[in-house]
């Protein structure tokens, strides 16, 4: 398993008339979280793209457990159990500053050729980052 953490604060316009962090937002969370994971091993969106490559979201699901509030500090854990082939997935676990679990979700992106849109297997540039990791003592 491969695992990162980053931390978000939630701003007020994030929050619902309830006062607790709108569903939605935990989407754009979830990208947050996953692009930071990517950006710790040298890849980012903008990498990416410069290579032709595109991950969209094919499958995502979120179990919200406890609310978060405007300016809650929120931990997210980000992990990726297998190596991946087309297709590759992510675990995301929320957590509030008492450690509690507030959200979890999963998402599956595809890798896409950016120029002919056809799925595409996983790039050497991922999966020789995901191989880096496993050497620096991270595991699947």
């Amino acid at each position: 398993m491969i695992e990162g953490e980053c931390r978000i604060r939630p701003r007020y316009g994030e929050v619902d008339q309830m006062g607790y962090v709108y569903h939605a937002n935990y989407v754009d969370y979830c990208h947050f979280a996953r692009t930071e994971l990517m950006r710790s091993f040298g890849i980012n969106d903008k990498v990416l793209e410069e290579n032709g490559i595109m991950m969209p979201v094919i499958e995502m699901n979120l179990k919200y457990k406890k609310p978060v509030g405007y300016d809650d500090e929120v931990r997210i854990i980000t992990s990726i159990h297998n190596m991946p082939d087309t297709r590759m997935k992510f675990d995301f676990r929320f957590e509030n500053s008492k450690g509690e679990t507030v959200c979890l979700a999963k998402t599956t992106v595809v890798f896409v050729d950016s120029k002919n849109r056809k799925p595409k297997r996983v790039p050497a540039m991922i999966s020789e980052a995901l191989q880096s990791r496993i050497l620096q003592g991270q595991d699947f």
